[in-house]
């Protein structure tokens, strides 16, 4: 980690939504999704949380770093139709050691659609992906 990785860090990312970021499409082979409304979903939403919050790291780790998600408290208030431009707002509020926390606010045209927390985990990529699993083992 560099020693610009300090909070104040913050990072806009914007996103258009299209219809395959929605409900029926999270996971088509389940019923229960497939019947609700064309809708950004939660879990899509998650990902766009952290890749803004990836972005906002950018140029403040060390060669061979990355980070992982580690935990989300979340808000999910409001929906977002196809179309819609989603706004989030990532802002790193703790540095404590590899951990880091952000704030975080996404907003759409019409209305604040999640407010919360994201904690990330700074880890060396190459000792990471060392100890997954071998498939077929």
């Amino acid at each position: 980690m560099k020693d610009s990785l300090r909070p104040g860090i913050t990072h806009t990312l914007e996103y258009v939504v299209p219809v395959e970021r929605t409900v029926p499409y999270l996971l088509p082979e389940s019923p229960g999704f497939t019947v609700m409304p064309q809708v950004l979903a939660t879990g899509y939403m998650v990902g766009l949380i952290e890749w803004a919050c990836i972005e906002a790291l950018a140029g403040h780790l060390d060669e061979g770093e990355m980070t992982l998600g580690t935990h989300v408290d979340l808000s999910h208030d409001a929906p977002t139709v196809p179309g819609s431009t989603v706004r989030i707002e990532a802002t790193l509020v703790a540095v404590d050691g590899r951990a880091l926390e952000f704030d975080v606010v996404a907003a759409d045209e019409h209305a604040t659609i999640s407010t919360g927390r994201h904690r990330r985990g700074v880890v060396r990529t190459e000792r990471f992906v060392a100890r997954l699993p071998r498939p077929g083992s």
